[in-house]
């Protein structure tokens, strides 16, 4: 006959020699969960697809000038513009899926086995975010700058030629990805805290699609500026000022620069984030 022991609590040493999980490690897991999705294929591929099939159409329907020879700087205009028309469209797919990235553990409950995997909850959420972001920056700019090398050579044909050397141009090319993942990450953050797939994307959605409409039509009515200066400051148009070729031009007083459209989208991302990881922390999974 044989006796069993039950088994011993560890004590406070004992916890401390468990191995614990790294953020690289973190960071490795949560990349097997990105591409384990199917939705992360269909969204990068729409992304992909769309938006150089998109740039192609511009490029091939965009009105020629009239007025002979067109300066420099508008013609770098106009091909950022083409390389970048379809952002608008292809953020959509970020913003699906960067909500779907959180929501779908809460949907599933596998964030229960994340959290017991990191108990301290917040390097998970981190390394969602820095995955997600850095995969969603890289899909954008191939995507962008394939868009741009596409379209290069049917734009002579409206009297453009792009310098891809100027750094102005790759700038605005390069801001364009960044706008995609970092508004990618503003649905992410909203995820999170509402922990719903529906609601995320729907607030998501509403932030960006309705309210500028709703500000444009407040401000019209009203006739009230700081209805119009207060627009913005909202993620899309901050955001949407990151991808747009400045060289050349007079400084506007109403308008944001690229790099103050840049540092507004990172503050309503940080602001988000630091709002998830507070609940994270506080309820429970």
């Amino acid at each position: 006959m044989s006796t069993t022991t039950a088994p011993q609590p560890l004590s406070a040493e004992g916890v401390d020699r468990l191995p614990r999980l790294s953020f690289g490690g973190i960071l490795r897991s949560e990349w097997i969960k990105l591409v384990s999705l199917r939705s992360t294929i269909w969204c990068y591929a729409l992304i992909v697809v769309g938006g150089i099939g998109f740039g192609v159409l511009v490029a091939l329907t965009f009105p020629s000038s009239t007025t002979g020879e067109v300066p420099d700087a508008v013609q770098q205009s106009t091909a950022v513009q083409v390389a970048t028309l379809a952002l608008g469209f292809t953020a959509l797919a970020s913003v699906v899926l960067g909500a779907l990235v959180i929501t779908g553990e809460y949907g599933t409950g596998m964030i229960r086995s994340t959290f017991a995997a990191v108990p301290r909850r917040l390097p998970a959420l981190f390394g969602k975010v820095v995955v997600f972001g850095v995969t969603t920056f890289a899909v954008g700019l191939v995507t962008i700058l394939g868009t741009a090398l596409v379209t290069a050579p049917m734009l002579p044909g409206i009297g453009v030629t792009p310098d891809f050397a100027e750094p102005a141009y790759l700038i605005a090319l390069v801001g364009g990805a960044g706008y995609l993942a970092l508004i990618g990450v503003f649905a992410l953050a909203l995820g999170a805290i509402v922990r719903h797939s529906a609601g995320a994307i729907a607030s998501a959605l509403g932030v960006i699609l309705v309210l500028p409409t709703v500000a444009l039509i407040l401000s019209a009515i009203t006739q009230a500026e700081w209805i119009q200066s207060a627009a913005r400051f909202l993620p899309d148009v901050a955001g949407g000022r990151m991808f747009v070729y400045t060289a050349g031009e007079a400084a506007a007083t109403d308008v944001l620069a690229p790099w103050q459209g840049l540092l507004v989208l990172l503050a309503w991302d940080a602001a988000l984030l630091l709002l998830a990881a507070v609940l994270m922390k506080r309820r429970d999974a």
